[in-house]
């Protein structure tokens, strides 16, 4: 296996890692007030945005050849920390 399919697989198994964990976000704000349950709903959008930024990302280095593998690896790397730091975020606000 590649470096390239490597790094893919990694990248997917984080994105499965983080839609179980925004599954468990998704319970958790069902359970809260109207307006606690509204204000966690935002911050569940934006992450499914996120994720859906990830997917797209995933979906570049499939179709990506050899030699442009690297700088598509520089994008794929800024938004996944930007996916992380959404994660973190809203992990905090949960535990309000």
């Amino acid at each position: 296996m590649n470096d390239k399919e490597l790094y893919k697989q990694k990248k997917e198994a984080q994105l499965d890692q983080w839609k179980a964990e925004l599954d468990k976000l998704k319970a958790k704000a069902s359970e809260e007030s109207a307006d606690r349950k509204r204000e966690l709903n935002k911050e569940i959008e934006k992450l499914d945005s996120k994720i859906d930024e990830g997917k797209a990302k995933l979906a570049e280095i499939e179709d990506a050849s050899e030699d442009a593998w690297d700088s598509i690896k520089e994008g794929m790397d800024s938004a996944w920390d930007s996916l992380k730091h959404a994660f973190s975020d809203a992990a905090s606000k949960f535990k309000k």
